[in-house]
């Protein structure tokens, strides 16, 4: 599986606090590993992100990415249910 991040998702991460960081690395090491792991609560979104699927990081954190294929996964935005959906 090849992991890619669009520069917008880097800069969000950037600014996470460094628990939130360690908590993405955690589930994206999960994610890599089974990406159906019931943990990340991964599921296909509607509306304005129809295409996009989310990843639960913690409580209130998400990660948005893209499928690129069978092999390609395209991260593109990360950050709290409301700044996200908001």
């Amino acid at each position: 599986m090849t992991i890619q991040y669009l520069p917008i998702f880097k800069k969000q991460y950037r600014k996470l606090p460094e628990r939130f960081q360690k908590q993405f690395d955690e589930r994206l090491r999960l994610f890599i590993a089974d990406p159906t792991n019931p943990q990340l609560r991964v599921h296909p979104l509607k509306g304005k992100f129809a295409g996009y699927w989310s990843m639960n990081i913690s409580g209130d954190m998400r990660a948005l990415y893209l499928k690129q294929g069978e092999e390609m996964i395209l991260f593109a935005l990360i950050g709290t249910h409301s700044e996200l959906y908001g």
